[in-house]
Formats: structure tokens, C-alpha cells, sequence
């Protein structure tokens, strides 16, 4: 028997995919005796913010793992299909139907018994187990996770935007560091008075996220974002993350204000805008910071968050199994691994699920290579070595990248998803 704890999209899609296997399942949620201050009903896999799971296409990074975790029988989309209602180019769904099916699904499956209580220690865990407990995972578990885990907990987002290098006007930003010193690893981008005017208007009256009701401003303290900087004054940026001082093109001219983009990964495909923690909506991200020069048609594969979320610093603490390096018995899924989004949570359950059955069964665990999306986020939430490791949706930035340069993007990105089927549908037929 395999235990997994919590019954979001993760435990849920893990559970299912241990149960093909013929494994039973002890499925342990708090619910409906306790709920945490997310959610309301009592069903299984509740989507709390939004019905929408993002765009549909294969040609879109979400779209891919989509269509992978459909290859490989996922009960989350399953459930999705059946219930979904008409979004354009996106898959939404009717959320209390989603709920339901899922529920009905992993209750009358024989192999999947539930128990309704809440688990305040790991150690009563006999056996293999998966941990999808979610980020606001509380109490004794949520101490217990942290000792196990060298407590490396973080206990929320504050996270600059990361933007693709293709979509970067290379013309209008150039390499440097401030006063020369070190390699020139900063790519900058400078701006006018006017340009920067601009942009400082767009930014302090652009519209910022709403709190949960869970969170208050404390969760900003000791890492202002950018927009609230902006508001205590025109200068603000200018002495802080956009100041120009030491900064100097090929001609040697400085700029009023100077934008600074961190490469974010050993290939250079992403940067990170450095200093701009932000709270914006997505949409006004996109819009406000398309005012910098050289991001007129800037590309976000992560947007800034600032939001409480509790997630384990994976990388050397997680293998790219989700499963504990500490402990070979103790998988991990969900958004706790420092995936972002309803689809990487359920895709990092059917990864974990299929792993600790495999080891259940004392086979070979599960390889898929950062050719899938699959595997792409599995690599990124155990190797990352950028900068600073925060919750990310699923990008292609993160895959390997063709070996044919392709400039069209449409084209390009059909050819990542053929390479990625290509691989699922090859693993499928062991």
C-alpha cells in the first residue's frame, strides 16, 4: 500500500495513476472536517482562483503538458475534458463539475481507500508516500516537512518577472556591469527622461493583485515591490533598482535610468528583471513593463508574484523523481515542490504517482528527459541553478532547446511539441 496525503489536483492525480498500477491506495484528506482558509467545498481537487487551465494549443507550453498528461491517462484531464465549458483558445472548465468527477472518480475506485482526517506527522506513515498537502500546509505536518527538508521552507513569492531572451530587442540594450567591474553578465536597458516618465506613470497607476483573504501587507515587509517603491516618489527608482550610476553604452554615454536584466539560466534563453518584485496583475505587468526599451515585445515566461506560499527549496533537497534525497520512501507533489499553476501541480502528482509506484514494484522509476514538459519541470524543480529559486508555470525556456534554429515561433514551437509527443508516446509503449 502507498499513502498519499492531501486530495488537491496533485494527490489526487498521483493516487489514480498508483492505482493503475494495481497498488492499493490510502488516500488520507483533511476535508470536510477541516479546511484551510482557501477553500470552501468539501470535493476533492477544488479550484479556488480561477476555472480557467490556460491555453489549449500545443504551441503553448501549458497546452504540451496538457496533451502529455492526456497520453499518459491523467484523471485531471479526463475530468477536464468532460467538463469543460467554451474559453476561445483556452480549456475551462465548470468547476463544481470538475470537482465532482474527480471526487466520484477516486472514491468508487476499489484500489483507492479515503480517509477523512488530518495528519500531524509523517512518522505514523508506514511505507511509501506522497505528500500533496499544498502551499498552505499548516500545523505539525508543515514543521515536520520543514525539519525533513533542513528547513529550507520559504513561506512566500517575491518574485521579479523572467522574460525569454528571443523576445529581447538586442539593438536597444547593451552587456555591462556597473563600473566595468566583473564580466558584463547584466544585459541593460536604458532610458530617456521621457521614456522613463512614461513608464513611471504606467507603473504607479497600474492596477496591483488582490490579497487573499488569508494574507495581509505583512507579506511584503523586507521586499518592497517595485510599484510601491514607485509611489514614494519620483526618485525612488532612480536611486534604487533603476539607477543609472557606473552604467555606460559602447559609447560611454549614461542614461537617465538604467533597467537591469540578470540572465537567469547557464543558456542565456531567460532574464530576470532585477528589483522589480511586483504585485501587478499580469495583464498590467505585461503592459507596463512592454514600456522598457528593448521590451517593447517582451515575452513573460514567469511573471512576478508576491503572494503567501509555502514551498520546499527542491533543488539538492528533491530528485527529479519528486522524491526526497533523505529519504527514498517520502515523495513530494504539487505547488509544496515550487511548481506554479493548477496543470504543473496535477503533472507533478502523475510524475510522483508513476515514481512511487515504480518503486513500490521495485522497478526502474520513470525517466522523461527536458525534451517534455514533463520532465522539463521535474529538471527544473531538483537542478535549478539560476540566481534564486521561486514557484514557476511550465515555459519553454525551461525545455532543451531544438537543435535546428527555427525563427518562426509558431513553427518552432510545433517542432518542440512534436519532439516532446514523439518521447511521451515512446515511453507510453514500454
Amino acid at each position: 500500500m502507498i499513502t498519499v496525503i492531501g486530495a488537491g489536483l496533485a494527490g489526487c492525480e498521483a493516487a489514480h495513476q498508483i492505482a493503475k498500477k494495481g497498488i492499493q491506495v490510502r488516500l488520507i484528506e483533511m476535508k470536510p472536517k477541516k479546511k484551510s482558509p482557501a477553500h470552501t467545498s468539501d470535493g476533492f481537487a477544488e479550484l479556488v482562483c480561477s476555472n480557467s487551465l490556460r491555453a489549449a494549443a500545443i504551441t503553448n507550453a501549458v497546452g504540451l503538458m496538457k496533451e502529455e498528461m492526456r497520453r499518459l491517462d491523467s484523471l485531471i484531464m479526463e475530468a477536464a475534458d468532460k467538463t469543460s465549458v467554451a474559453a476561445g483558445g483556452s480549456l475551462a472548465v465548470d468547476r463544481h463539475l470538475f470537482s465532482e468527477y474527480i471526487t466520484n472518480a477516486i472514491r468508487n475506485n476499489p484500489l483507492i481507500e479515503v480517509e477523512e482526517r488530518e495528519v500531524d506527522s509523517l512518522s505514523e506513515i508506514k511505507g511509501i508516500c506522497v505528500v500533496a498537502t499544498g502551499p498552505l500546509t499548516s500545523g505539525g505536518l508543515y514543521d515536520e516537512v520543514g525539519r525533513l527538508t533542513g528547513d529550507k521552507l520559504h513561506f512566500f513569492d517575491a518574485a521579479a518577472p523572467i522574460v525569454s531572451r528571443e523576445s529581447i530587442n538586442m539593438e536597444k540594450v547593451f552587456f555591462a556591469s556597473r563600473w566595468g567591474k566583473g564580466d558584463a553578465d547584466y544585459l541593460n536597458c536604458p532610458m530617456t527622461k521621457e521614456e522613463y516618465d512614461a513608464f513611471y506613470q504606467a507603473l504607479i497607476s497600474a492596477e496591483c493583485a488582490e490579497l487573499a483573504g488569508f494574507e495581509d501587507d505583512s507579506v511584503f515587509e523586507g521586499c518592497l515591490p517595485v510599484e510601491v517603491m514607485a509611489k514614494r516618489g519620483y526618485e525612488t527608482l532612480l536611486y534604487g533598482p533603476l539607477k543609472p550610476v557606473g552604467l555606460f553604452d559602447e559609447e560611454g554615454k549614461k542614461s537617465y535610468a538604467v533597467v537591469q536584466l540578470r540572465r537567469e539560466d547557464a543558456e542565456g534563453t531567460m532574464f530576470n528583471l532585477v528589483g522589480f518584485q511586483t504585485h501587478l496583475k499580469f495583464p498590467e505587468q505585461k503592459r507596463v513593463f512592454a514600456l522598457i526599451p528593448g521590451l517593447e515585445k517582451l515575452e513573460i515566461v514567469r511573471y512576478g508574484v508576491m503572494h503567501r506560499n509555502t514551498y520546499i527549496n527542491s533543488p539538492g533537497i528533491l530528485d527529479r523523481n519528486y522524491r526526497l534525497i533523505k529519504n527514498n520512501n517520502i515523495f513530494f507533489a504539487g505547488q509544496m515542490t515550487g511548481v506554479e499553476g493548477y496543470i504543473e501541480s496535477a503533472a507533478s502528482g502523475l510524475y510522483a504517482g508513476l515514481s512511487a509506484a515504480a518503486q513500490a514494484m521495485e522497478e526502474e522509476l520513470p525517466f522523461l528527459s527536458n525534451k517534455t514538459t514533463l520532465g522539463a519541470m521535474a529538471e527544473y524543480i531538483s537542478s535549478w541553478a539560476g540566481s534564486d529559486f521561486q514557484p514557476m508555470n511550465i515555459n519553454f525556456g525551461i525545455m532543451a532547446p531544438l537543435e535546428m534554429r527555427i525563427r518562426n515561433k509558431k513553427e518552432k514551437n510545433t517542432k518542440i511539441a512534436e519532439r516532446a509527443l514523439a518521447e511521451i508516446d515512446a515511453f507510453r509503449s514500454r
